[in-house]
């Protein structure tokens, strides 16, 4: 950093270089305090407010820029966030909340701050800006954290613990003595009360007439020096036309009128003034030359021989960088030469002339400085990644009050609440369920282990009805159908471990010169996938695996590979995309991996003129093409091959069964591997129950941001200032209609709406050679904007286009929405989606469009995939009927029913846990004041019941004192009865009773000698009625449950 002591501020041309400056800034210069000050993640007077995280990060930077420090301060920030004012400064200095273990805690005054500071309190605190309050636990997500906060409060309401927690799991990730947090809204009230129903509709708009005069960021930053990254001069003009834009619209918008900017963002000559004051710093890049990446067939011996000769010259070497790429490079390295790690740049500059040091620090690339070479892992291995965690993505859906759910016993039914059920005095929480006609039941929480949720909604759901034996008649029905479905699962698994494939081990040098021309880095995910497809291929038996990874996360490099270790075999693989246009890609990307090797690689679509078509398929019968890139011009009865050995199926969700089939009949003894971003439900129904192998991708490339996705009504403002916006920066956006008819419509009104712009059409009926055209000529910058129906939702990639808008969103299913989705965002740059559908939308389908807004993450494709099943079903996995016994039944209970008879018909793999009542007069209940949160108490009881172990328990246990605080005797009561359970599950009980002057075991089956004696080594029983009987005084519930646990230990031993 410069000499000069002052403060320091930088400012960059976009948010997202902003964080990249600074996260490079945190790691190179310790001794400096770093502050990130980002723009608001959204566009200038629009309908969709800045993000909790957004503003939350926003009120950090500023509370922290206004406090002293005896650090030198470096604040970066960007254009954009420098054109719009912040709140007063006195706001902000009053806007923050510190904690500390050991101090009172007050949970009124929290309460009233958090609410009135733009907190919102929820069941779960999985989102920023979300709060919830328990009896010892406050969970706070800060909105300006990338974590949330636990805070465990002892008996007095003192702070006893400060947690950080993973959102995901709500397990505690790791403790503090202190927290400082702020405000989730830049409009801070003074009182919770003063939130109307009747605000402003844009935030700017808000924030003015709360604040009325607001300070600017020249005001915050008064007194340091200034930098401005090259090239602001005409970014500026850019920002401030996309605001003119965003004005004029909202002024012509017959509902919404609209501020000049120069009442809420600067204009330019505002801007230049601010500035004016500032002493500015040039930065001079002279001294720092950039360096290009390593050079050379193996990178790894490059780099290699790069550090040899570097530190004979006397240079000093870093190589910076994070992860496993970092760590295997630092290993090749230690090989020639000590290799020291360093934390900071100082400790780079101070090391002896010729030294060898690692930096931990992501960089995009490398440079040389004085006698310091800097190397980044990107510069030797390609890009980065970045892992999201993936322990969440099957868990099962929770059953929230309100849902239709499937009670074993008396059918479909409406989940209304939670009531107090009590018994004899033996209180327990019991769930009441509606059905037809009125009528309803009360279901005691010892049965909460029968109810599954349904998945589909009350609107469009038959009930049925009690007391009548249609559920039982249909329950005896679908469960003869599903035994057969089992026993034909049975046969598919038995003549698939009869059927042989041909061995298939690629040669080991010209399969490592194939994956060494792979440019970036291999993640974790994609290794582990490789190897289990390399180990399919030579294990004699039929491949059959899905690939299933988010857009853009790496499953055709995982094809490729499975493709060279065929082809360098000698074998042929086959390519099935569903479009001509991705299999136009996928041809381009084979052709350039392969094009270095012997192995021929050719394309077989609609598109290809029959004389082509006739060559290709003269060489696939004769063996001379090792590879075809097809659609379904593969499956024709013309088409021979020499030796086909594998079929690759990407976007598999978009073929049919039939499809499917034909494919297979390819060859008898085909190797197979499917690809998708999000599996049609059988599929991932198949993959769950494991008839099919799966391989999951997730781990994002590490510049690609989440797409931001937003739903509501089309707003013809809105519309015009993201494609204008999306222009301006040198991309293009997509608007995707859901019918062709819809076409010509939405045409007329983009011309209208955004002359300036040229529009580009692309739809199913159009000629094949017309179609490839307009979306190769996209591709190549051709065209401001596509107006296309979901033809493109297959894998096009288009890495300038980061906007996209959804007409008519509700017309559209979540995988068709998610892989829409994808098509945008693919390169750094900030994506935005809008799903576009009126107000009146049915409950259901807004359900399902905000699961597109919930799952706006990274990797969120094969989550999602799990939310749809859960939604509209997975139909019956062994046939076509998606409206069949799994609509019937819901998905849940099919489930588990298909899992029951799999296991019947001795498929191994499968566990049932045994369902065991237990009736001992004790109260079993989560306290309300514990839990206070009806539909978190409910998945924690079903939890409980469904546990299968007593590592599961053990789990759920640490779970409970983690999320809510110590336990209550009520819960671990709870608990010992779980493990009861679980203990008298394993010896085949079915049910236990106990009174006064004793207590009873009954069986599922009839026990064994050995069962019975096992059982009575502690206390003596007789075997009478068919239950074991148990003769001994006691006098309550407590004393029964601690014989019960004595039985079972003793049992054990």
């Amino acid at each position: 950093m410069h000499s000069d002591p002052r403060p320091h501020t930088f400012v960059a041309l976009t948010g997202g270089t902003a964080e990249r400056i600074a996260s490079a800034a945190i790691h190179l210069g310790p001794d400096i305090e770093v502050i990130l000050f980002p723009p608001w993640d959204c566009l200038p007077y629009d309908r969709v407010a800045p993000s909790k995280q957004a503003m939350g990060r926003r009120m950090d930077a500023l509370r922290v820029w206004l406090q002293s420090s005896s650090k030198p301060r470096l604040l970066i920030t960007s254009l954009k966030a420098v054109l719009q004012p912040t709140p007063p400064f006195s706001v902000v200095r009053e806007s923050e909340v510190t904690l500390e273990v050991g101090q009172p805690f007050d949970r009124d005054a929290f309460r009233k701050f958090a609410l009135r500071t733009g907190y919102l309190e929820e069941a779960l605190a999985d989102e920023p800006g979300e709060l919830v309050f328990r009896e010892d636990v406050v969970d706070i997500f800060p909105a300006g954290s990338p974590v949330p906060m636990r805070i465990v409060l002892d008996g007095s309401d003192r702070i006893e613990e400060l947690r950080f927690y993973n959102a995901e799991t709500q397990r505690t990730t790791k403790t503090v003595e202190q927290m400082t947090f702020g405000p989730a809204s830049e409009l801070i009230l003074s009182s919770f009360s003063d939130a109307a129903d009747s605000r402003p509709a844009s935030v700017e708009e808000q924030l003015l007439q709360a604040y009325g005069t607001m300070p600017t960021l020249g005001d915050v930053v008064d007194g340091s020096l200034l930098s401005l990254q090259e090239g602001w001069d005409s970014k500026l003009d850019e920002l401030i036309e996309t605001i003119q834009d965003a004005t004029d619209a909202r002024a012509q918008s017959e509902s919404r009128a609209r501020r000049k900017p120069s009442r809420f963002y600067l204009n330019r000559d505002e801007l230049l003034r601010e500035l004016s004051p500032f002493d500015r710093f040039d930065i001079d890049y002279a001294d720092a030359r950039q360096r290009g990446p390593i050079e050379g067939r193996n990178r790894r011996k490059a780099l290699v021989t790069f550090v040899d000769q570097q530190k004979k010259a006397g240079q000093s070497v870093v190589l910076a960088g994070c992860g496993r790429s970092m760590d295997n490079l630092a290993r090749a390295l230690a090989r020639i030469s000590d290799v020291t790690p360093v934390d900071d740049w100082k400790a780079c500059v101070s090391a002896p002339a010729g030294s060898m040091l690692t930096l931990k620090c992501r960089l995009d690339r490398g440079f040389a400085v004085d006698h310091i070479q800097v190397v980044t892992t990107a510069d030797v291995l390609g890009e980065e990644t970045d892992e999201i965690d993936t322990s969440s993505f099957l868990n099962e859906p929770q059953i929230q009050l309100g849902d239709v759910v499937v009670h074993e016993d008396h059918g479909v039914g409406i989940l209304q609440g939670l009531e107090i059920l009590d018994i004899e005095g033996i209180t327990q929480d019991a769930a009441r369920l509606e059905y037809r006609d009125g009528g309803s039941v009360l279901v005691p929480m010892a049965e909460f282990g029968k109810l599954w949720r349904y998945g589909s909604s009350p609107e469009t759901v038959t009930l049925d009805r009690l007391h009548t034996e249609a559920w039982a008649k249909r329950r005896t029905e679908i469960d003869k159908d599903i035994e057969e479905a089992a026993r034909h699962l049975k046969r598919l698994a038995k003549a698939r471990r009869e059927t042989t494939a041909e061995v298939l081990v690629p040669p080991h040098k010209a399969y490592a010169d194939f994956v060494r021309r792979f440019p970036y880095v291999e993640t974790s995910h994609q290794s582990s996938a490789v190897r289990a497809v390399l180990q399919d291929l030579s294990s004699g038996k039929p491949m059959n695996r899905l690939v299933c990874g988010d857009v853009g996360f790496g499953k055709t490099e995982i094809a490729l590979r499975a493709a060279a270790a065929v082809a360098l075999c000698g074998a042929q693989v086959v390519v099935i995309a569903p479009t001509t246009v991705l299999a136009r890609q996928h041809y381009l990307t084979f052709a350039r991996r392969f094009a270095n090797t012997d192995v021929k690689v050719e394309m077989l679509s609609r598109v290809i003129d029959q004389k082509t078509a006739a060559d290709v398929k003269t060489g696939l019968g004769a063996g001379d093409v090792g590879i075809v890139i097809a659609t379904h011009a593969v499956l024709a009865k013309d088409v021979r091959f020499s030796r086909l050995g594998l079929l690759i199926i990407d976007e598999e969700h978009k073929f049919g069964a039939r499809d499917k089939q034909a494919m297979r009949s390819l060859s008898p003894a085909l190797h197979l591997l499917a690809m998708s971003a999000t599996p049609i439900p059988r599929t991932l129904q198949s993959a769950m129950i494991g008839i099919q192998d799966v391989s999951i991708l997730a781990t994002s490339p590490s510049k690609r941001r989440p797409v931001r996705t937003t739903l509501g009504p089309f707003d013809r403002a809105s519309m015009r200032v993201a494609l204008l916006r999306e222009s301006r920066r040198g991309g293009q956006s997509f608007v995707v209609v859901p019918q062709i008819e819809d076409i010509d419509g939405v045409h007329e009104m983009l011309k209208d709406l955004v002359a300036e712009l040229s529009i580009r059409v692309a739809h199913g009926k159009m000629k094949a050679a017309e179609l490839d055209k307009v979306m190769v000529g996209f591709g190549d910058g051709d065209g401001d904007v596509l107006l296309s129906t979901n033809i493109i939702e297959s894998g096009l990639d288009i890495p300038r286009a980061n906007t996209i808008f959804i007409w008519r969103a509700d017309r559209f299913g979540l995988a068709q929405l998610h892989q829409l989705r994808g098509r945008v965002g693919r390169g750094q740059i900030q994506g935005l989606a809008m799903l576009l559908a009126d107000n009146e939308i049915s409950g259901e389908t807004r359900a399902r469009l905000l699961t597109m807004e919930a799952y706006d993450r990274l990797g969120a494709g094969f989550a999602m995939s799990m939310q749809d099943l859960d939604m509209r079903g997975a139909g019956d996995i062994t046939g076509d009927d998606q409206a069949g016994h799994m609509r019937l039944l819901g998905v849940s209970l099919y489930q588990k029913l298909l899992e029951r008879a799999v296991l019947a018909n001795g498929k191994r793999g499968f566990r049932e846990q045994q369902d065991v009542a237990i009736n001992i007069g004790i109260t079993q209940s989560i306290p309300e004041d514990y839990v206070s949160d009806g539909t978190v108490r409910l998945n924690l009881y079903t939890r409980l019941l469904r546990a299968g172990d007593q590592d599961a328990l053990d789990e759920l246990e640490d779970e409970f004192d983690d999320r809510f605080g110590e336990l209550p005797d009520e819960v671990s009561t709870l608990i010992r009865l779980a493990r009861l359970r679980v203990a008298a599950a394993a010896y085949g009980v079915c049910k236990i009773d106990a009174g006064p002057r004793g207590l009873a075991m009954s069986f599922a089956s009839k026990p064994t000698v050995k069962q019975r004696n096992t059982l009575t080594k502690f206390c003596q029983a007789e075997y009478r009625d068919e239950r074991l009987v148990f003769t001994v005084s006691m006098d309550d519930g407590p004393q029964r449950l601690s014989l019960l646990e004595k039985v079972f230990r003793q049992s054990a031993t």
